[in-house]
């Protein structure tokens, strides 16, 4: 009917992230000489005037703060103006204790930001798309507000400045995103490739924090604040999604609002009306002149930029020879495909090694939420494992109990085989003796395997569960398909 929208039209998604990468590689802050470092150390402890913000002190910016943001810069195909400037976001946050925020702006004076207008190409359904890249800043972290239970209800607040002024690479994108899963998926990538380029830490907690903008249906755009982990951008991205379609049903207005997600309940919730670039009152930071950037300066960075995940991948599919999936996996984390290719180097079965990286240990991973870097294992004992098979000392269903042990303990695969006695039966006569129990104990299914081959398989099956999968699973289907030749005959 003319005039009318389809359901699907009313409720398409957009979504847009602000991504904040801290540069944890550099060996101080932006601003001040106070350590980037703060791991472990007491509450306000590496804080200077300069990232507190008392009267008189002067800013001085990191000349390696911009070479790390141009190499992002790099990556995600950017354009790179030939100067950039800091300016002063104001608004009072406890964890600000100057009341503003040094950052960068693109300001109506001609002023821009480090780099822009770039591009990354995720693969999505099987296809490739094109997520716009609008802006990358260089800016200052706030401290750490720490609440004294939830965010809502917590009667207290503590802050720890030490993060203050910790350099910040934000990373913002073109609402091009159109699912949560395709925002996790993004999110993802982003950080293997800040990984592969050697700016950050990703094992450091908080060290990318995201913001999501999002709307249903054209509708008003509301901001959730401070995700800090992959899963919760897409939970919080789905709980949104659900909320604004359900208040659009009702007939009720999606305000325009700044929310937080609750990891606990696994909601969003009101903190704010959203802001507009307006209420931070933008200026032109006095204290710091504009920064010059040179072609050869950008030239020179991005010669030296190492290989990234999507070359890396193309590589691992003609060097190892690969399934593409396989690759992408692998070198979605940094951490992931550098452990591969150190059990490749070990053991030069490329496709064998990804098969159990790609299922026991990412499936071990994921339920324990770990990174790999936290594993007590090494690569050495993946490969022994796998030997442990191409020697028939265990079948490849034991192989999955000592993968897991080797996980859980961080034991050597061969002390776990030994000590809990799970090498492979090959001793004929025990295997015959299993099979004769299985034969008397399923006289039916053997009656019907005499004349249905894929029968023979049960039967096969019933001597693995009785001998706990250690029956060496050839030899029981040879002997196995004698005795059924013998019963034909007889």
């Amino acid at each position: 009917m003319q005039g009318s929208s389809s359901g699907k039209d009313q409720d398409y998604v957009k979504i847009g992230l602000e991504c904040h990468v801290q540069l944890t590689k550099l060996e101080t802050k932006l601003f001040c000489g106070c350590s980037a470092d703060y791991r472990g150390l007491e509450p306000n402890t590496s804080v200077c005037p300069v990232c507190l913000g008392l009267p008189g002190t002067l800013p001085v910016p990191n000349r390696k703060a911009f070479d790390l943001g141009l190499m992002i810069a790099g990556a995600l195909n950017c354009e790179v103006p030939s100067t950039c400037s800091f300016y002063r976001k104001n608004y009072t946050y406890v964890d600000l204790p100057k009341n503003y925020q040094i950052s960068m702006y693109e300001a109506p004076d001609g002023s821009r930001t480090l780099a822009r207008n770039g591009y990354l190409t995720l693969k999505a359904n099987g296809q490739k798309k094109r997520i716009g890249i609008w802006r990358i800043q260089l800016e200052e972290d706030p401290g750490r507000n720490v609440f004294q239970g939830s965010i809502i209800s917590s009667p207290d607040t503590l802050v720890d400045y030490n993060r203050s002024g910790i350099a910040l690479c934000e990373i913002v994108t073109a609402p091009d995103i159109s699912s949560p899963k395709e925002a996790r998926l993004f999110a993802q990538k982003l950080r293997s490739i800040v990984e592969h380029l050697g700016v950050t830490d990703g094992s450091l907690e908080g060290s990318m924090r995201f913001d999501a903008n999002i709307s249903v249906g054209g509708g008003k755009v509301v901001e959730i604040k401070n995700i800090t982990s992959f899963k919760a951008v897409q939970k919080a991205l789905g709980f949104e999604v659900t909320r604004q379609k359900s208040l659009r049903k009702r007939g009720a207005v999606v305000g325009r609002e700044t929310r937080h997600y609750d990891e606990l309940r696994k909601i969003t919730v009101s903190l704010r009306s959203k802001e507009t670039v307006e209420d931070y009152r933008y200026f032109r930071d006095p204290d710091l002149m504009p920064i010059r950037i040179s072609d050869g300066m950008v030239q020179s960075l991005r010669r030296r930029m190492p290989e990234l995940p999507d070359s890396r991948a193309d590589r691992f599919v003609s060097q190892y020879g690969l399934p593409e999936y396989d690759a992408g996996v692998l070198t979605a984390s940094k951490r992931l495909a550098d452990f591969f290719e150190q059990c490749v180097q070990l053991y030069n079965q490329p496709k064998k090694v990804s098969n159990w990286l790609m299922t026991d240990l990412l499936g071990f991973l994921n339920e324990k939420g770990l990174e790999i870097d936290e594993l007590k294992i090494s690569p050495h004992h993946i490969v022994d494992m796998i030997r442990l098979i191409d020697e028939k000392t265990i079948s490849g269903k034991i192989a999955k109990t000592v993968m897991r042990e080797m996980l859980e303990t961080g034991r050597d695969p061969r002390d776990i085989v030994e000590a809990a006695k799970l090498t492979k039966i090959t001793d004929i006569s025990k295997l015959k003796e299993v099979v004769d129990e299985v034969f008397a104990e399923f006289p039916s299914a053997v009656k019907q395997a005499l004349d249905d081959e894929k029968i023979r398989n049960h039967l096969v099956g019933q001597v693995m569960k009785k001998t706990g999968g250690r029956a060496d699973p050839i030899t029981t289907n040879r002997l196995i398909a004698e005795k059924l030749d013998r019963m034909r005959n007889t």
